[in-house]
């Protein structure tokens, strides 16, 4: 059995077995070679902590190969942009053949349950597709010169050029369409990319780098690394990385800026997202939105639903009707299809959310569903009545935990929402065009949702936010703009009119 092999048999009522979570050729990928040495990171099942399989444990030195590698590619090797569409519409393609496999190992080694896996490989065809189709985005303009001091007998034009080599590190939530949002524009715009994916998930970020080589991703433009002493450090301080696109969290996204310098930085770094529930709101579909947008992921997702503001005419009528649909949610088994909500990606993460909701107890917060932690599990959870100084308010939770507080303002509301260091999304409940728009443009948030809350994203949108959020912005088409940069040509015709160069030809004839 190769030491790559996923050793878990799912549970086979799912229709899930060994055979759909297949091997994988390495546990590490550069100079366009699998690599197999060293394969010593275990990857286990957060559920059971049952072993999945096993990754590389590479080095400075590896890093240092693999990016020189793609930079010599970049040098010698032409990929037209014709090419690049046609092998991202490919991975689309084999990417839906083997959707059941990728759902599989999602669900195997992250938090989320095989519906949600489900879901997250259709997203990535998309993602796919949509990069596909990005590639128009890479069109300039003529430069206008004439109404220029310098400009006179000058004629020119930009065009969109790949910046060079992407750093691509990614987390464990969406371990495949958060990969796809950066290797899709990456590529489709000429850049050649290394990605870093979550220690925690790796299997499904390798299994994408096998589906793009086999969709026509030339081995040159690609590598992949997951971990290893000293590893992060070497590959954002590489001198031939001209841009480090990273998902994760605002400490570490500081480090990662002292440590790259000058580079070109991408960052979405989570929220603490709000959602406002005005008088005038649909109470029903409120409720039912607050919690589908909550628990998913087991609330591990930079979109999640923290804190939720209601109008106190409509408090108590929410409040019953999200804590009898929280308790509805069935906590279990990943790969059953009954199951709501799966264990967090650790026990260590369970105990700290944990933690932050006994501080909140402590401080005078109230339980309403859940609040109990069984292994890596921690029940969906419902608040009230918490001091906004709690970390459960202050700072983003990343686990199963919603806080609901009343207001009578909805300035006030406001205020509060936007009182925090992150700025990613929020949600609006309300019937009046009139409230929405005026609630939406005092946020200072990336994007506001109207009668929904924070937990909507197109993977077509301009996706990032303010403050501690991130820089930048993802979404294809506009990734695609980040990850290129416009190249000038400018001709100089000469001090002569032009009519003079045609030679018998005059202004009269």
């Amino acid at each position: 059995m190769s030491p790559s092999t996923i050793l878990a048999d799912a549970r086979p009522e799912t229709g899930y077995s060994r055979a759909t979570i297949a091997n994988l050729p390495g546990g590490a990928f550069f100079e366009g070679q699998w690599q197999t040495a060293d394969m010593t990171v275990e990857v286990r099942d957060p559920e059971d902590a049952l072993l999945l399989g096993r990754v590389c444990t590479s080095t400075p030195q590896d890093v240092r190969r693999a990016v020189a590698h793609v930079h010599r590619h970049l040098q010698i090797h032409e990929w037209p942009l014709r090419s690049r569409r046609e092998a991202l519409e490919k991975a689309a393609v084999l990417l839906a053949e083997q959707s059941a496999r990728f759902a599989g190992i999602i669900a195997a080694e992250s938090s989320k349950t095989i519906t949600e896996a489900e879901r997250e490989v259709r997203r990535c065809i998309e993602t796919l597709r949509l990069s596909a189709a990005a590639s128009g985005e890479l069109v300039g303009e003529t430069l206008g010169f004439e109404d220029s001091m310098a400009g006179g007998n000058k004629i020119g034009w930009y065009s969109r050029k790949p910046v060079g080599i992407v750093a691509a590190i990614t987390p464990f939530n969406d371990p495949l369409n958060l990969v796809a949002h950066k290797l899709g524009p990456a590529l489709i715009g000429g850049n050649g990319v290394v990605l870093k994916p979550s220690t925690r998930t790796p299997l499904t970020g390798l299994a994408f780098v096998r589906l793009l080589l086999e969709a026509g991703v030339p081995t040159g433009r690609i590598a992949a690394i997951v971990t290893g002493p000293g590893v992060s450090n070497a590959l954002i301080t590489d001198t031939e990385v001209d841009l480090i696109s990273f998902t994760g969290g605002p400490a570490t996204a500081d480090r990662i800026a002292a440590a790259a310098g000058s580079k070109k930085i991408l960052s979405e770094l989570g929220g603490n997202n709000a959602t406002i529930v005005c008088a005038d709101a649909d109470a029903q579909a409120a409720a039912k939105a607050i919690v589908a947008g909550a628990f998913g992921v087991a609330g591990q997702n930079c979109l999640s639903v923290q804190r939720v503001y209601i109008h106190i005419s409509l408090f108590e009528n929410i409040l019953e009707q999200v804590t009898s649909g929280t308790k509805s949610l069935t906590t279990g088994p990943k790969f059953d299809r009954t199951t709501d909500v799966g264990p967090l990606i650790s026990e260590a993460e369970a105990r700290r959310v944990e933690e932050w909701v006994e501080e909140a107890k402590a401080a005078g917060g109230t339980v309403h569903a859940g609040g109990q932690r069984r292994n890596a599990y921690y029940e969906p959870t419902v608040l009230t009545d918490v001091p906004s100084d709690c970390r459960v308010i202050r700072e983003e939770v990343f686990g199963p935990v919603v806080s609901l507080i009343p207001f009578i303002q909805v300035s006030d509301a406001i205020h509060e929402a936007n009182n925090t260091a992150y700025g990613l999304q929020a949600g609006v409940f309300t019937q009046s065009v009139d409230v929405a728009m005026a609630v939406a443009d005092r946020l200072h948030v990336g994007a506001v949702v109207i009668n929904e809350t924070s937990d909507v994203r197109i993977d077509s949108m301009p996706f990032g936010g303010f403050k501690k959020s991130g820089v930048g912005r993802e979404g294809v088409r506009h990734a695609v703009r980040e990850m290129t940069e416009p190249k000038s040509t400018i001709i100089n015709l000469g001090e002569q009119p032009r009519w003079q160069s045609l030679g018998g030809l005059t202004e009269t004839s």
